[in-house]
């Protein structure tokens, strides 16, 4: 498995093996490249604006990501990753991803009636999304 697997949609949202642990943190470590987040993000339904917002950057730093070809720091990796967990899990629940892309965009009451991608600045956000996603998952609803 390479480190990009991370953002493999073949890649089960569960693997908890220790290798692919371990690629996980050394994918942060090392950064996210511009290249790899890019081909990500284009899979993703979040606009530019938002990746900005979530990863607290500003949409002129993402450009300079771009032009440069820099690689991110480990927080903004991280939160990347985190992300891109979510989305697996969310198609996982699901059953594909224009129905957790809903999800996302749709007030939840569960969640003090926000949208749930509102959440996704944030590590404490993306938790409380994963932990909605199971109750989901089990039939447990508001």
């Amino acid at each position: 498995m390479t480190q990009y697997a991370i953002f493999d949609p073949e890649v089960a949202y569960n693997t908890t093996d220790d290798k692919f642990i371990n690629n996980i943190i050394a994918l942060v470590r090392e950064g996210v490249s511009f290249e790899d987040f890019s081909k990500f993000a284009s899979r993703s339904a979040f606009s530019s604006s938002e990746w900005a917002d979530y990863l607290h950057v500003s949409e002129r730093t993402m450009q300079r990501y771009h032009k440069e070809q820099k690689s991110f720091d480990s927080l903004q990796s991280e939160k990347i990753i985190e992300i891109a967990l979510l989305q697996k899990r969310g198609v996982e629940v699901f059953g594909n991803k224009s129905k957790f892309q809903t999800w996302l965009e749709t007030p939840c009451l569960a969640l003090g009636d926000l949208e749930p991608k509102s959440y996704l600045d944030s590590s404490f956000g993306i938790t409380l999304l994963k932990d909605e996603l199971t109750r989901i998952e089990y039939g447990v609803l508001a």
